[in-house]
């Protein structure tokens, strides 16, 4: 399904992270996929980053380069990056999220190679003027910009004053991966009769964990069979431990920090969740959905669009413990809803959000850009002037 156009091109992809994140992820998996489907591929990480990343594509044929940004203005990183370019003999350069908007587009001039930004949910750039109008000029001197959602490519609109018509819309995929979840649930000591709910997402506030802790307390004594296992790392640990001992639910919330084995997770799962004040279009949705587990999920960023309205999963309000209560109150009492809406986000999934339908549209935005006559860098994409 990929665009015969990037075979036998160089892309680089430039990220400032290199975590176990949803940008990063996405990373991996297109480089990867290009990279097998003929292209070379050149994954930019900092030089002073976590290392996950690059040991997702141990074995891949995809090249790794390290930058430095030492500071927020580096005219040194721009001619780094450049030369870079200009090494590997890169044809697209796709920068990931605020800093690598700017510096790829930045290092894209100088080099004289086509740019394509993504933006995957974050808008901490809205908040000062500097910043909104760095990212507007990145976006003016870039070939494509690109948001994960159409509610984030209306917000980039508004924010940037860029015409909704210049910013493409590529949904977020993942790929398909059946798991075993009877090792998870021996590992928390689950017996036949418990019912687990499960989380998949970093401990920050963004992340809505302390409604999902809140809204468990609300079902306790009615469901005293009833585990929330939240997988994930990050500052608010401490907090959600503290919060179900409050409650009284320290030996029925199982905080699982960073796990490879997410796939078995959510196969021991009776009802995924996702709490997020905010989100584009998160991965582990899409990986619940690829799972056929029933879903309660905020009607937050591209969400709703995911579970088709409704249709595959229960939408609740942001924020709403009481709401989250409710709707898990359903699920968990009407085994036959939830074995209807599980199969209908198992279906959707496969339609919509495997993998591959993700870097074919990528595929297709470069071919775009490589068709644009002279080969150099495009202020505007052909033909979406």
């Amino acid at each position: 399904m990929i665009a015969p156009g990037a075979a036998g091109r160089c892309i680089a992809h430039l990220i400032e992270s290199d975590g176990p994140g949803g940008a990063e992820r996405v990373v991996a998996e297109l480089a990867a996929g290009f990279q097998a489907a003929g292209a070379r591929n050149v994954v930019f990480v900092p030089a002073d980053g976590e290392g996950w990343l690059a040991r997702q594509l141990i074995g891949s044929g995809v090249e790794i380069e390290r930058f430095r940004l030492d500071r927020p203005l580096s005219p040194a990183c721009a001619r780094s990056m450049a030369a870079a370019f200009r090494r590997h003999r890169v044809d697209v350069a796709h920068s990931h999220e605020f800093s690598m908007a700017v510096y790829g587009a930045w290092a894209s001039w100088l080099a004289g190679v086509h740019h394509v930004i993504t933006m995957h949910g974050s808008r901490y750039y809205a908040g000062r003027l500097r910043r909104r109008a760095a990212l507007r000029a990145a976006v003016a001197w870039s070939g494509s910009v690109v948001a994960v959602s159409h509610q984030l490519a209306d917000q980039i609109s508004r924010d940037l004053f860029v015409r909704r018509s210049r910013i493409d819309t590529v949904a977020n995929g993942v790929r398909c991966a059946p798991g075993e979840g009877a090792a998870v649930r021996d590992e928390l000591g689950l017996g036949p009769g418990d019912r687990l709910l499960v989380a998949i997402g970093n401990l920050y506030p963004v992340k809505g964990h302390r409604y999902l802790v809140e809204a468990m307390a609300r079902l306790a004594d009615r469901h005293p069979a009833l585990h929330l296992a939240i997988a994930g790392r990050g500052e608010l640990a401490p907090a959600i431990a503290a919060s179900a001992a409050q409650h009284g639910l320290g030996g029925r919330v199982h905080l699982l920090g960073l796990r490879a084995d997410v796939a078995a997770v959510l196969a021991a799962a009776d009802v995924f969740v996702l709490p997020s004040l905010s989100e584009g279009l998160p991965l582990a949705l899409l990986e619940a959905m690829f799972a056929g587990r029933p879903i309660v999920a905020s009607d937050v960023g591209e969400v709703r669009a995911a579970l088709a309205g409704g249709e595959a999963g229960i939408l609740v309000e942001a924020g709403d413990a009481g709401q989250l209560a409710r709707a898990l109150e359903d699920l968990l009492t009407d085994a036959s809803r939830a074995r209807d809406l599980a199969a209908r986000a198992r279906t959707r999934a496969a339609a919509e959000y495997d993998v591959s339908h993700m870097v074919h549209r990528y595929g297709s935005i470069y071919d775009r850009l490589l068709a644009c006559v002279g080969g150099g860098l495009q202020a505007v994409p052909c033909g979406r002037a």
